[in-house]
């Protein structure tokens, strides 16, 4: 079958691989779409996502497609099944699996990072993070789970309000999705700062946000009740506590350098009494990020820019291909 394997560091090669065998507790999924994001570019790079991917390995992590075989000891999903997967494997053994909280696993194994993922026609993974999808939600829509459930562990680890404002630095596509949750939560005003014209009016048309172009407008100082950070660069760290009013939550979100250091006025968080918040990656929030696809709350489809195949990945990781909002893989199978 095709795969496109990273072979090493900024090293991707379109190969003949053996589709692989499943265990008695895997599925083995006919690949439709795999999303592509800001992990994969690092993984490429050499750099660690959720865990370090070691080549040569398959990436892919962001999926969707069509069960074909089930392992003796599945029962949750079935051959011809539209399917979406959470990447992210816990070993349950663990403190933090023990504690209720497996995001911080010792042993975290992950699909398209640690073991072979959806950049080939076919892959395996354990039935329990594999997930049917309703009629109603597209394949290409499917692909995109996982982005979304990061963002709305994110938001689970807040204290939204109706009353509550609400700015989200970065018009990446998690920032944009991160705005389409909070006005799904309820808050009455959301605002996407961004430097993206394009991008910005997308929103305002199709989620009714409020946005600043941070190429040409300033982000008020002490505005904003809860802030996410959807970036990973210092300045806009630094942008964000800026941004805080009293009380506010700050959820630092975007992903940055590992050697990246910013700067914080420890009075500030002191006197107007801050809530400075991580969040990695998605612990059981699949069914919830389903859910809001079914339901149209969310809809990622108007944030697509691009649809490549498996020989345009390279282009998207190394850099070359410019001005994208979301770019998808088609990999194999008919929509359904």
């Amino acid at each position: 079958m095709k795969a496109l394997v990273l072979t090493g560091k900024k090293q991707l090669e379109i190969e003949d691989i053996k589709e692989p065998e499943i265990k008695p507790d895997e599925v083995l999924i006919h690949t439709a779409y795999a999303g592509i994001c800001g992990t994969d570019k690092a993984l490429y790079a050499g750099l660690p996502g959720s865990a370090s991917a070691v080549p040569p390995i398959v990436l892919g992590h962001e999926n969707s497609g069509v069960v074909t075989k089930v392992g003796s000891e599945v029962t949750n999903v079935k051959p011809g099944d539209r399917v979406t997967v959470d990447p992210n494997i816990y070993c349950g053994q663990c403190k933090y699996c023990r504690t209720q909280r497996p995001e911080l696993c010792e042993h975290l194994d992950a699909v398209g990072v640690t073991r072979n993922g959806g950049f080939e026609e076919y892959f395996a993974a354990p039935a329990k993070v594999v997930y049917p999808i309703p009629d109603d939600v597209s394949l290409k829509a499917a692909a995109v789970v996982e982005p979304i459930s990061c963002a709305m562990h994110g938001v689970d680890l807040l204290e939204t309000h109706p009353y509550q404002k609400a700015l989200v630095l970065g018009d990446g596509f998690e920032g944009q999705l991160f705005a389409q949750i909070l006005k799904a939560r309820g808050i009455h005003e959301v605002t996407l700062a961004g430097r993206s014209d394009e991008k910005l009016e997308n929103n305002r048309k199709h989620f009714g946000v409020k946005t600043i172009n941070t190429t040409k407008e300033e982000i008020p100082a002490d505005a904003y009740d809860i802030v996410v950070e959807a970036v990973g660069l210092p300045a806009t760290q630094e942008q964000a506590l800026a941004a805080a009013a009293r009380g506010a939550q700050v959820l630092m979100f975007g992903v940055g350098n590992p050697d990246d250091k910013f700067s914080v006025n420890t009075y500030d968080v002191f006197q107007k009494q801050l809530t400075i918040q991580g969040a990695f990656i998605n612990p059981y929030t699949f069914e919830d990020s389903i859910a809001l696809l079914s339901s149209g709350v969310v809809d990622p489809l108007p944030l697509f820019s691009h649809e490549l195949d498996l020989d345009g990945v390279e282009d998207f990781v190394s850099g070359k291909l410019g001005k994208v909002s979301k770019a998808v893989v088609k990999v194999g199978g008919e929509e359904a």
